[in-house]
Formats: structure tokens, sequence, C-alpha cells
């Protein structure tokens, strides 16, 4: 039962409740592996003389997430076997996936890549399978765990943990790093180090995952409808097996797909076009971002250093500020504030590349970066989750959050041959560039604005 709160007990209080600070940790634990397979991992191949062309190639790794939406079916209906039995079907996957994460990042940690690099891409393609796993099941439980009062505070929570976390995988990493090995020079043992560090910091996660209650879901109505189309099956004939997993499979992998594109019919592929483009400018840049600061003459130490301080504090100030904005005004009108302000983070990139080897240039390019991706990620979160039917809450975030990544990161593939081609200068103006069209699609989408309202669940469609 959800406490109620009076007028005056709303604001800033609403963060200390208990499922808002669940939140902040499943965010953190959400955010850790991210960094590690895609910018810190970028830094760690290319100190090791792995080639751009070649980075940009093992970017592909974190395609994962962008294809989580076909095994998310599994996870919104199917329990783990022994997690789920001991834990509840959430909590059970949560646990499994976060294990697997620190098991993988332990590989990691134990791969050189000047030696071992294919054995580095298995152990990075397990932890992006397994990250995005937990991704699923946390923002089911997000959704889940609490009425739409709390949403925006949960997802605000959610995003901070994220952020914090992609800092401490970021230049947090960097750093142990370089003080367990060398700042100018390329030494495993550092880069071991901190990958075990990482590992054993998904213990927040873990020991939360552990603390927390399963969500009481009310699945009776999709129970019931797979019930009624098994025994349409039987009439017709079928085996009872074969009835069953069929009527498995309907209700599990395509009535979540059916429900979004029968509640906003031919708009539907807008939405999807809008969440599949919204983030290509950072994410394309993201991925030679560290690079960008090795070949600059920046030492790991540099970039942690700045990160840690403007990073965090500007990752603070954007989830806050994010938070404020969408729920002082309308989430489009935020979306496409985060849209601009991420194509004029790039173009003060590339005015860096001109200018040089500068720590000021580098604490103003980071804080830029951490600002600009703190309102909009609070803006697109919100968004999605509007657009999400909380019966199929696994399945249709998953598919909304893999559109989201799925085609930036394939075009983000070709980015170190685009600057072993054409240099870095142009290659941040052109990232700039391929985010005009996120505005275009927003406003189309404000035009039709009263149609995309959350929708009751309604399971028998």
């Amino acid at each position: 039962m959800e406490q109620s709160f009076d007028n005056n007990q709303q604001g800033w209080r609403v963060y200390l409740e208990k499922k808002v600070l669940i939140m902040l940790a499943l965010g953190f634990s959400s955010g850790l592996p991210l960094l590690l397979v895609f910018g810190t991992l970028s830094f760690w191949l290319r100190e090791a003389g792995v080639s751009r062309t070649d980075i940009g190639f093992f970017s592909w790794v974190a395609l994962a997430y962008g294809f989580k939406w076909i095994w998310s079916p599994l996870i919104d209906r199917f329990p783990v076997p022994f997690f789920s039995h001991k834990l509840g079907r959430r909590r059970g996957w949560m646990v499994f996936s976060q294990l697997l994460i620190i098991a993988s990042l332990a590989g990691m940690a134990i791969s050189n890549p000047q030696g071992d690099l294919i054995q580095l891409a298995v152990f990075a393609v397990i932890v992006a399978f397994s990250s995005a796993s937990q991704d699923i099941v946390i923002d089911a439980y997000r959704i889940e765990m609490a009425t739409e009062r709390l949403q925006a505070a949960l997802a605000a929570a959610y995003m901070t943990g994220y952020r914090l976390a992609m800092i401490m995988a970021g230049a947090g990493a960097l750093a142990f790093a370089a003080w367990f090995g060398s700042n100018t020079s390329y030494d495993p043992s550092g880069w071991m180090i901190a990958y075990l560090i990482m590992a054993s910091l998904m213990l927040v996660g873990l020991i939360t995952a552990l603390c927390i209650h399963e969500p009481k879901i009310d699945s009776s109505q999709i129970d019931n409808v797979e019930k009624q189309y098994r025994n349409q099956l039987l009439e017709r004939g079928f085996s009872p097996r074969t009835a069953r997993l069929t009527a498995w499979f309907y209700t599990a992998a395509v009535m979540p797909f059916k429900d979004f594109f029968d509640r906003y019919g031919k708009h539907a592929m807008l939405l999807l076009a809008l969440i599949s483009c919204y983030r290509i400018s950072d994410v394309v840049m993201g991925v030679m971002a560290n690079a960008f600061y090795y070949d600059m003459g920046f030492s790991k130490t540099d970039v942690a250093s700045v990160s840690k301080i403007y990073g965090v504090v500007m990752t603070l100030v954007g989830a806050a500020l994010g938070g404020m904005l969408v729920s002082k005004y309308d989430t489009m009108r935020v979306l496409a504030l985060g849209a601009v302000l991420s194509a004029a983070t790039n173009l003060v990139f590339m005015i860096f590349s001109l200018i040089g080897n500068s720590l000021p240039m580098l604490a103003l390019v980071i804080s830029m970066d951490n600002l600009s991706a703190g309102i909009a990620t609070a803006a697109f979160i919100t968004f999605m989750s509007s657009l999400t039917n909380v019966a199929f809450s696994a399945t249709q975030y998953a598919l909304f959050s893999s559109i989201m990544l799925l085609f930036p990161k394939f075009i983000a593939g070709f980015s170190g041959v685009y600057v072993d081609n054409f240099g870095y200068n142009t290659f941040f103006l052109t990232t700039a560039l391929i985010g005009l069209p996120v505005l275009i699609l927003i406003s189309m989408i404000t035009k039709r604005q009263a149609l995309f309202h959350r929708s009751e669940p309604n399971p028998n469609k």
C-alpha cells in the first residue's frame, strides 16, 4: 500500500521514499556495465594499440541492447529456473542477470586485448547480453512497483543512479587503471584490477535485488486470454502440448506488440521512428569520445579527474533539472530541448578538436555532455513509459529501449572508419547534423499529442 502524501509533503520529500531509493540503487546496477563494453572499453583497446576501425566495429558488441526485445517475452512471462522459484519472477531474473554480469566482467578483466582479443570480445558479448536482460527486468519492476504518482520520481532516481554508475564505469575505471597500472603507457594489470573492481560494484544491485519485495501484479486477465486461446486451439484439433506452447507464445510474444499497434494505429510507426533516432547524435559520437581524448594527448588521470568533478556535478544537475522540466512543462518540449543540447554538445567537441589539448575545454565538453544527457534522458524515459501498457511492461518497454539503441549503435560501428577518413572535426559536425531529423519527428508528434496518452491495460485486444 503506497504511502499517502498531502500537498505539504509533496515535492522533494518524495525522493526519500523507500521505493525511490531502491530505484536509485537499481539504476546504478543498470548503468554500470554499459560503458565497460562501450566508451571505457574503447579507451582500453586504443591504449593497447587496437586500431580505431577495429574499435568502431568492436562497439557492435553493445548491439545486444538493441535486440533485447527478442527475448523480453521470456522475461515477461517465463520464470528462470531455481532463481524465480526462490525469489519470484522479477527478482529471480534480476539476480540471475547480475550474477552473469559479475562473472563475465571478471572474464574481461583477465583478458588482454593484445593477445586475447577474441576472448575479450566473447566476455564483452556476455556482459552486454546479461546487462540488457537486467535492464528489461528493472524497467518492468520500476513500472510495476508503484502507481503513476511515483513514476516520475522513480524515473528520476533511476536516471541519477544510472548516470552516476556511468561516471564510475568511465572516470572511475580509468582512474583505477591508472592507479594500479600506468597513467602514460599500456599496463594490462591496471585494467585487470579496474574491471575486477567494476565487477565488485555490481554487488550494489545484487544486494538490493535480494532485499526488495516482488511486485504484486494481477495477471489473471492475460492468463484467461491464454486459456481461452489454448481451448480454441484444442477445439481445432491441436495436441495439448502444441496448443499450450502456441497459446503461451501468443500471449507472451504477440499480444504486447499487437496491443501497442492497436492503441496507436497508423501513428505507431511515427512514435517508433522518434524512439529509434532520438539518441543518434550522442551514441554515435560516444564511441569515439574516449579515443578522441587519448588522441588529443590526455592521460587516463586527466579524463578521470575532470569526469569525477564536473561529470558527477553536472550529472546531478542534469537529472534534477530534467525532472523539474518534465514535471513543469510538456514532455515533448523537453524532448526537443534535449535534442538541441545533444547536437550543441557535439559542436563543442568540434571546436575542441580545433583548439587542441586544453583541460578547460575538456571540462566544458564533459560538463555539457552530462548536463544535456540528464535533461534528454529524463524526458525520454517519461515519454517511453507513457507509451507502455502496464499489462506488458517488460516486453513493450524492452521494445522501446531496444529500438532506441539499435539504429544508433549500428551507425556507430562505422564511426572509426569515418574518423580515419575524414578526421575528428568533420565527424563531430556530422554527428550534430544527423540529430536534426529528430526535431522534425518531435514536431510531427507534438501536432498529434492528444493521441499519445497511456491507455488502460486491455489484454483482450
